[in-house]
């Protein structure tokens, strides 16, 4: 039965969920270019490479 009532809690939860939602503030949200989506850039010592560069054999 506690599955049961776990399911009733998490129904009641996405329902009290969906009438707070803000359309707009969903919309802006979407709309905005998030520093989160770009490439961090790396530092030098993240640069190094996987090959050590003397020991390549294919230049």
């Amino acid at each position: 039965m506690s599955s049961s009532n776990n399911n009733q809690d998490v129904k009641s939860e996405i329902n009290e969920a969906i009438k707070k939602v803000d359309a707009k503030q969903i919309d802006k949200n979407l709309q905005q270019d998030k520093a989160a989506n770009q490439p961090e850039d790396l530092t030098d010592a993240e640069k190094t490479p996987f090959i050590d560069e003397q020991q390549r054999t294919d230049k």
